[in-house]
């Protein structure tokens, strides 16, 4: 079983930490034919699955009028960088209503965090 581990810990990756609700862009490896490409994927984080290196995440996006869903794995090589746009504001471990919702009601509040002043 320690072996099983070893291989997971090197393939760990560090990313950039995001949370629930937060709006990301996921700059994806896409292979065409033998070209490669980085393709955007810009949407709502609304779910995170399992942990170590079987560590997924779903993305929703409204495009065109169409609520469209996509599953990453974190710990993958094809993933090129995480950007995290905005923070939302959630009580939620799981955005699945969000399937249900339309226009404006599909958007998740955004977190604004407070400065911390120190005094001199």
């Amino acid at each position: 079983m320690d072996l099983i581990k070893a291989i997971e810990a090197a393939q760990l990756r560090e990313t950039t930490p995001f949370r629930i609700g937060d709006l990301i862009k996921v700059h994806f490896k896409i292979v065409e034919g033998k070209t490669e490409r980085v393709q955007v994927y810009e949407g709502t984080v609304i779910a995170i699955n399992h942990s170590g290196v079987r560590k997924s995440f779903t993305v929703r996006k409204i495009s065109f009028g169409v609520g469209v869903e996509r599953v990453f794995p974190l710990h993958s090589p094809r993933i090129d960088k995480l950007e995290v746009v905005r923070p939302g504001k959630v009580r939620r471990s799981k955005l699945y209503y969000l399937r249900d919702r339309v226009g404006k009601a599909a958007k998740v509040k955004e977190l604004i965090k407070k400065k911390v002043v120190t005094a001199v």
